[in-house]
């Protein structure tokens, strides 16, 4: 049996990957910016447990715990938002690009598209979090050597997985909706910083908001995450957030990529592939 169309599909799809790392390349003073602002407004946040005894009065306050939780939030929403920024806005970066006709209309099975994007919203998120967590890891001088690093990686990218479907799920309000899609997709992003316990832990919600927090995929990911972090629990004590998401992921990305398909048909018979909105 020959591999010579799965060869094909890869190469196409590390060819959406090179294409996003050359608009990087043009758009880098963005970028300089973009890390800039994330770092900025994430040590904004974790600074809060500096000072959290001064703003309560209260001096028996474990102010390295508070801090690491904190950081730990941002660093990991941080993460995830800009995996799914990026796979859910794929459509509106094709308007921006004016490629959208070029892309959609192009010999490309959708799959291959997705998935490359996804791929390079994955390596990117991957790397400005690593510079992100190395420079707050210095400004707040952390002690990470009984944390399970090894077990939190695998956390954050089994959250990956699941967050993926989700994203192309998302990604379909643009392609439906030109002239206010991509404002749609922020609430989604917005609502899973509301009930996930991103800074503050979900037993602070009302009940209903903590019913949601049970069914959001960050949730799996901050909670696994901090127990691997803080607690260093190891790795087989970590399944019960691993499993969960990639069962998630699984079911989700092909219905997303589906539904996807579906829409982009809809679409291309009403007329709706324009290059604004």
């Amino acid at each position: 049996m020959s591999t010579q169309p799965l060869r094909t599909e890869l190469i196409q799809s590390y060819a959406f990957v090179a294409r996003n790392f050359s608009l990087m390349r043009r758009y880098w003073a963005w970028e300089v910016v973009w890390v800039a602002y994330s770092i900025a407004t994430s040590m904004s946040v974790t600074f809060i447990a500096a000072g959290s005894s001064e703003i309560t009065g209260q001096q028996n306050i474990d102010v390295k715990h508070f801090t690491l939780y904190l950081l730990i939030g941002t660093i990991v929403w941080r993460f995830l938002s800009i995996m799914f920024t990026f796979v859910s806005e794929v459509i509106q970066i094709e308007r921006w690009e004016g490629t959208i006709e070029y892309t959609l209309m192009a010999p490309v099975s959708r799959w291959v598209h997705l998935i490359g994007q996804t791929l390079f919203a994955i390596l990117y998120s991957l790397f400005l979090t690593l510079i992100m967590g190395v420079v707050m890891t210095l400004f707040f001088e952390l002690d990470l050597s009984n944390s399970n690093l090894f077990g939190a990686l695998l956390v954050l990218l089994s959250g990956s997985v699941s967050l993926i479907g989700i994203g192309i799920f998302a990604s379909i309000l643009p392609l439906l909706y030109p002239e206010r899609g991509a404002q749609m997709t922020h609430i989604i992003q917005a609502s899973f910083l509301l009930v996930s316990g991103v800074y503050y832990p979900i037993s602070v919600l009302p009940q209903w908001m903590q019913t949601l927090a049970q069914i959001s995929p960050v949730t799996y990911v901050l909670d696994g995450m901090r127990a691997a972090v803080m607690d260093g629990a190891p790795t087989t004590e970590l399944m019960p957030y691993i499993v969960p998401l990639l069962i998630f992921g699984v079911i989700a990305t092909p219905l997303g990529i589906w539904g996807f398909k579906e829409a982009e048909l809809y679409a291309k018979r009403t007329g709706r592939l324009k290059r604004v909105g």
